[in-house]
Protein backbone atom coordinates (compact mmCIF):
# COMPACT_ATOMS: atom_id res chain seq x y z
CA UNK A 1 0.00 0.00 0.00
CA UNK A 2 1.35 3.37 -0.75
CA UNK A 3 3.25 5.08 1.88
CA UNK A 4 0.78 8.68 1.23
CA UNK A 5 -2.51 6.59 1.20
CA UNK A 6 -1.46 5.22 4.31
CA UNK A 7 -1.22 8.71 5.83
CA UNK A 8 -4.04 10.10 4.35
CA UNK A 9 -6.53 7.36 6.06
CA UNK A 10 -4.73 7.85 9.22
CA UNK A 11 -4.99 11.48 9.37
CA UNK A 12 -8.86 11.43 8.00
CA UNK A 13 -9.41 8.65 11.37
CA UNK A 14 -7.68 11.37 13.44
CA UNK A 15 -9.70 14.26 12.04
CA UNK A 16 -12.54 12.07 12.78
CA UNK A 17 -11.51 11.96 16.12
CA UNK A 18 -11.19 15.22 16.75
CA UNK A 19 -14.41 16.21 15.07
CA UNK A 20 -12.56 18.45 12.40
CA UNK A 21 -15.15 18.81 9.99
CA UNK A 22 -13.64 20.43 7.21
CA UNK A 23 -10.27 18.43 7.37
CA UNK A 24 -11.96 15.34 7.34
CA UNK A 25 -14.64 16.26 4.69
CA UNK A 26 -11.53 17.43 2.50
CA UNK A 27 -9.87 13.98 3.15
CA UNK A 28 -13.11 12.31 2.17
CA UNK A 29 -12.94 13.87 -0.74
CA UNK A 30 -9.55 13.31 -1.45
CA UNK A 31 -10.36 9.62 -0.52
CA UNK A 32 -13.27 9.41 -3.06
CA UNK A 33 -10.86 10.78 -5.73
CA UNK A 34 -7.84 8.35 -5.43
CA UNK A 35 -10.61 5.69 -5.70
CA UNK A 36 -11.97 6.85 -8.23
CA UNK A 37 -8.79 6.76 -10.09
CA UNK A 38 -7.75 3.18 -8.41
CA UNK A 39 -11.22 2.37 -10.36
CA UNK A 40 -10.28 4.15 -13.97
CA UNK A 41 -6.59 2.56 -14.04
CA UNK A 42 -7.65 -0.51 -12.65
CA UNK A 43 -4.69 -0.78 -10.14
CA UNK A 44 -3.92 0.16 -7.04
CA UNK A 45 -2.09 3.93 -7.28
CA UNK A 46 1.22 4.34 -6.25
CA UNK A 47 2.65 7.68 -4.68
CA UNK A 48 3.67 9.69 -7.50
CA UNK A 49 -0.41 8.62 -9.03
CA UNK A 50 -1.93 10.33 -6.06
CA UNK A 51 0.40 12.94 -5.60
CA UNK A 52 -0.88 13.54 -9.11
CA UNK A 53 -4.53 12.93 -7.31
CA UNK A 54 -4.29 15.53 -4.78
CA UNK A 55 -2.51 18.70 -7.91
CA UNK A 56 -5.59 17.98 -9.78
CA UNK A 57 -7.82 18.33 -6.73
CA UNK A 58 -5.71 21.64 -5.74
CA UNK A 59 -6.01 22.68 -9.30
CA UNK A 60 -9.76 22.55 -8.78
CA UNK A 61 -9.94 24.68 -5.98
CA UNK A 62 -7.55 27.41 -7.10
CA UNK A 63 -10.01 27.52 -10.08
CA UNK A 64 -12.94 27.80 -7.49
CA UNK A 65 -11.59 30.16 -5.55
CA UNK A 66 -11.05 32.50 -8.87
CA UNK A 67 -14.47 31.93 -9.87
CA UNK A 68 -16.43 32.80 -6.49
CA UNK A 69 -14.12 35.77 -5.97
CA UNK A 70 -15.01 37.15 -9.23
CA UNK A 71 -19.06 36.17 -8.00
CA UNK A 72 -18.48 38.06 -4.71
CA UNK A 73 -19.03 34.91 -2.52
CA UNK A 74 -16.41 35.67 0.25
CA UNK A 75 -17.84 33.16 2.04
CA UNK A 76 -16.76 30.15 -0.57
CA UNK A 77 -13.77 31.37 -1.21
CA UNK A 78 -12.60 31.19 2.63
CA UNK A 79 -14.20 27.25 2.35
CA UNK A 80 -12.17 26.27 -0.66
CA UNK A 81 -9.24 28.14 0.53
CA UNK A 82 -9.19 26.03 3.46
CA UNK A 83 -9.69 23.02 1.84
CA UNK A 84 -6.76 23.72 -0.44
CA UNK A 85 -4.57 24.43 2.64
CA UNK A 86 -5.44 21.13 3.85
CA UNK A 87 -4.21 19.49 0.07
CA UNK A 88 -1.06 21.21 0.10
CA UNK A 89 0.09 19.35 3.04
CA UNK A 90 0.24 16.43 1.20
CA UNK A 91 1.95 17.96 -1.80
CA UNK A 92 5.80 18.07 -2.21
CA UNK A 93 7.61 21.61 -1.61
CA UNK A 94 6.86 23.40 -4.60
CA UNK A 95 10.42 24.67 -6.65
CA UNK A 96 11.27 28.48 -6.58
CA UNK A 97 11.46 30.20 -9.61
CA UNK A 98 15.48 30.34 -8.70
CA UNK A 99 15.83 26.64 -9.38
CA UNK A 100 13.40 25.89 -11.91
CA UNK A 101 15.54 28.78 -13.67
CA UNK A 102 18.69 26.99 -12.85
CA UNK A 103 17.49 23.66 -13.94
CA UNK A 104 16.39 25.17 -17.02
CA UNK A 105 19.67 27.13 -18.16
CA UNK A 106 21.75 23.63 -17.43
CA UNK A 107 19.13 21.45 -19.65
CA UNK A 108 19.53 24.03 -22.46
CA UNK A 109 23.31 23.49 -22.11
CA UNK A 110 22.74 19.66 -22.01
CA UNK A 111 20.98 19.87 -24.90
CA UNK A 112 21.79 22.39 -26.98
CA UNK A 113 19.14 24.53 -27.06
CA UNK A 114 20.13 27.58 -29.07
CA UNK A 115 16.20 29.56 -29.77
CA UNK A 116 12.65 29.08 -29.34
CA UNK A 117 12.43 26.42 -31.57
CA UNK A 118 14.04 24.01 -29.48
CA UNK A 119 11.49 24.34 -26.18
CA UNK A 120 10.43 21.12 -27.45
CA UNK A 121 13.69 19.59 -26.44
CA UNK A 122 13.79 21.27 -23.08
CA UNK A 123 10.24 21.17 -21.71
CA UNK A 124 9.53 17.64 -21.76
CA UNK A 125 12.98 17.30 -19.31
CA UNK A 126 12.32 20.19 -17.18
CA UNK A 127 8.22 18.68 -16.99
CA UNK A 128 9.78 15.82 -15.77
CA UNK A 129 12.61 16.74 -13.40
CA UNK A 130 9.88 19.23 -11.69
CA UNK A 131 6.76 17.01 -11.60
CA UNK A 132 4.46 17.84 -8.59
CA UNK A 133 6.91 20.69 -7.63
CA UNK A 134 6.34 23.64 -10.37
CA UNK A 135 3.59 24.62 -12.40
CA UNK A 136 4.01 23.92 -16.55
CA UNK A 137 3.42 27.52 -16.91
CA UNK A 138 6.21 28.75 -14.63
CA UNK A 139 8.56 26.57 -16.70
CA UNK A 140 7.40 27.11 -20.08
CA UNK A 141 7.98 31.30 -19.02
CA UNK A 142 11.06 30.40 -18.25
CA UNK A 143 12.22 28.57 -21.32
CA UNK A 144 10.80 30.88 -23.32
CA UNK A 145 12.27 33.96 -21.85
CA UNK A 146 16.05 31.83 -21.77
CA UNK A 147 15.64 30.80 -25.43
CA UNK A 148 13.89 33.87 -26.72
CA UNK A 149 16.59 35.86 -29.74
Amino acid sequence: MAILRERIQSELHAAMRAHDETRKSTLRMLTAAVRNADIETRAELDDAAITAVIQKQAKQRRESIAEFERGGRQDLVAIEQSELAILQEYLPEPASREDVEAAARATIVETGAAGPRDIGKVMPLLSKQFAGRADGRLISEIVRALLAP
